[in-house]
Order: structure tokens, then C-alpha cells, then sequence
């Protein structure tokens, strides 16, 4: 099967988001989608620790060590970016200032409830950060993640069994193995990666996938 890469899934996810939009990235995975800007649209990345204008991570040897985000990497800043205070960003994540956000998942359900900040592994300590203030504050919310754990049990599911992020709030979900979209019927099959087919990836999910559209 063909699993993408981490940098390969973050930039599949820069291609659909939109001309102008004010875009959060959490931690982890989706601070890679800085890195992918297609020269036809400006996008204005946002990072929950007071920065706009997000840009790229920089080249070894050219980081600021005070530039970072809030995963605490080094980034750099776009011309016209700010920066800002905590209180004013949360602010910004809260009353629906942001077009759309991208979180990191430990599981999705089909009605796209997220679960991303408590496992039942007691060695990762919980963790809510801004990601309730996320999903409840950005216009549309996108996940990106593996499709299934180290273990091979799949993270797509018919119910969350971790403590839930938001109810109901996931649009779209970018995994190493497919896109899918959140629908009134189920997730949705958007677009396979690479050789992928539909029954492989069924397979490695927790609940009934519905095909791609034709």
C-alpha cells in the first residue's frame, strides 16, 4: 500500500486551502503546512502563541531563537506577519476569526467528533492546549494523521473511545492512505493515495467508508 509521508500528507492539505484564509496549525504534524504555499494564493498561517504570518521553517543555521512556534520550532516570519500576546491570540481563536484550523488527531469519529488530547496511555500525560478553543472557534476544521496506530488498530472510528476535543466538528480528514470528507452519512472516500484501493483502506478503518463520488 502506499502511505505517505508526514511532509508529503501536510502538503496534499496546503492544495485545498483557499486564497485569503486565516489558517491555525496545532502542534505536531500540521505545523509542516507552513512549508507548502502554492504561488497563485497567500494564505496568513497563525500559530496559537501569537504569531501571524507564518512562513517556512528556516534553513539550518538562519533560525531566530526567539521566533517559534507553539510547538516550539523554529519558523520564520512573512513579510507584513506580526507577532502578539496569548490573550489576544486566544481571543482570536475564539471569536471566530480564523477561516480554518488544522489539528492533529488520536481518533475521529464518523459523525466527526475528534479526540486529540487524552489517551488511555498514562506514559503521555493529557494534554488539551488551544485545541477546544479550535474547534469550536474556527469556521471549518480539517485533521491530519495516521490512519492507523504503530499497532496497526485504526484511529478512524464509528464512536471515540478517548475523551472528546469537540462534537461533531471534523470537515475533512487527511491520513497517510486517503482524503476523506466528513458527511451526514459517514466519512467519504475523497481521493486514495497512490496504488490505494478502496477496499485496502476499508479494511484499516473502524467504520463504513462510502466511495469516492464519480
Amino acid at each position: 500500500m502506499t502511505r505517505l509521508e508526514p511532509a508529503r500528507m501536510a502538503q496534499r492539505l496546503a492544495q485545498d486551502i483557499p486564497d485569503g484564509a486565516y489558517v491555525n496549525l496545532g502542534i505536531g504534524m500540521p505545523t509542516l503546512v507552513s512549508n507548502y504555499v502554492s504561488d497563485d494564493r497567500q494564505v496568513i498561517y497563525h500559530s496559537e502563541n501569537g504569531i501571524l504570518g507564518v512562513g517556512p521553517a528556516p534553513a539550518p543555521g538562519q533560525e531566530n531563537t526567539d521566533l517559534i512556534n507553539a510547538s516550539k520550532q523554529f519558523v520564520t516570519l512573512l513579510p507584513g506577519g506580526c507577532y502578539f500576546d496569548n490573550a489576544e491570540s486566544f481571543a482570536m481563536m475564539r471569536g471566530g476569526h480564523l477561516d480554518l484550523a488544522v489539528l492533529g488527531a488520536f481518533q475521529v469519529a464518523a459523525n466527526g467528533d475528534l479526540a486529540n488530547w487524552a489517551t488511555d496511555n498514562d506514559t503521555f500525560p493529557p494534554a488539551v492546549g488551544g485545541a477546544m478553543d479550535l474547534a469550536v472557534g474556527a469556521r471549518k476544521l480539517f485533521v491530519i494523521m495516521r490512519h492507523t496506530t504503530k499497532d496497526g488498530a485504526p484511529k478512524l472510528l464509528d464512536q471515540c473511545t478517548y475523551p472528546l476535543t469537540g462534537a461533531g466538528v471534523v470537515k475533512r480528514i487527511y491520513t497517510d492512505l486517503a482524503v476523506l470528507d466528513v458527511t451526514d452519512q459517514g466519512l467519504q472516500v475523497r481521493e486514495l493515495h497512490g496504488d490505494n484501493t478502496f477496499d485496502q483502506v476499508q479494511a484499516l478503518t473502524g467504520t463504513r467508508l462510502l466511495p469516492a463520488r464519480a
